[in-house]
């Protein structure tokens, strides 16, 4: 009986590691990396980015984001990910705990021996973010990170940008894998449509959509799929936002 009992409740564990995995991305595995910090004590210098996020504050990342190196960047694709780091170098360079950011901007390699060059894997925090973790006189640190599930208040956002058969669609705020890898759009006189990717996390649409309410379908890199029909009603306006559902 206290065999069963065990198998029983290892089957239990078995399945709910196995639903994890499906639903975060497999994430848990740490690795190592080294950090380093820019933008200023108020993270202003942060602002904007690779990612086309814009204002950090009022897309509501805030100060914990980071720049990836290349060998984390995916040519854009880790935009809006999330990332657990802790210090592991000496002690009197490190802070205990661990911190949790959002990848928001690219690190470009920077001459010979580069921290962010390839192969190397590399976080350039936010000095606010940095400051948590390590000493500000370390200046770079070594870290182990983890890809974890993003934690995200309200839903999906998406602004609407362009013009009439340009439509660019800024995709923020996305919670659980975080970053977007496909989103299709539907007026409520088409079909779906698969967007192209532009640059960062904006994806782009030449269909005229004007005077239509949109629905969003967005896909993260771990598959899942969630879909925001009416996000946007017929009378949106190009630079307006509009929230959907979340992860």
């Amino acid at each position: 009986m206290a065999f069963s009992s065990s198998l029983a409740s290892f089957t239990v564990l078995a399945i709910w590691g196995v639903s994890f995995l499906r639903v975060f991305g497999g994430y848990g595995g740490w690795d190592s990396a080294h950090a380093t910090f820019y933008g200023g004590g108020d993270a202003a210098g942060t602002m904007g980015g690779a990612c086309g996020y814009g204002n950090l504050y009022s897309q509501g990342y805030g100060t914990n984001t980071a720049a990836l190196s290349n060998a984390l960047f995916n040519n854009g694709l880790t935009c809006g990910a999330c990332y657990e780091l802790t210090c592991a170098g000496e002690r009197r360079w490190c802070n205990r705990g661990t911190i949790t950011v959002t990848a928001t901007n690219f690190c470009p390699p920077n001459g010979n021996g580069g921290w962010c060059n390839p192969p190397r894997q590399h976080f350039d925090l936010a000095e606010p973010a940095y400051l948590q973790i390590a000493q500000y006189r370390a200046g770079i640190v070594p870290v182990s990170f983890r890809r974890v599930p993003c934690m995200k208040k309200g839903g999906i956002r998406f602004a609407i940008n362009g013009h009439s058969y340009f439509n660019l669609i800024l995709v923020t705020n996305v919670g659980g894998a975080g970053d977007v890898h496909s989103v299709a759009i539907k007026g409520s006189r088409t079909g779906w449509q698969q967007l192209s990717r532009n640059w960062g996390q904006n994806w782009q649409s030449n269909a005229f959509l004007n005077g239509q309410a949109l629905s969003f379908q967005v896909t993260t890199s771990d598959g899942r799929t969630l879909t925001s029909y009416n996000a946007a009603p017929p009378g949106w306006q190009f630079g307006q936002t509009f929230e959907g559902g979340q992860f």
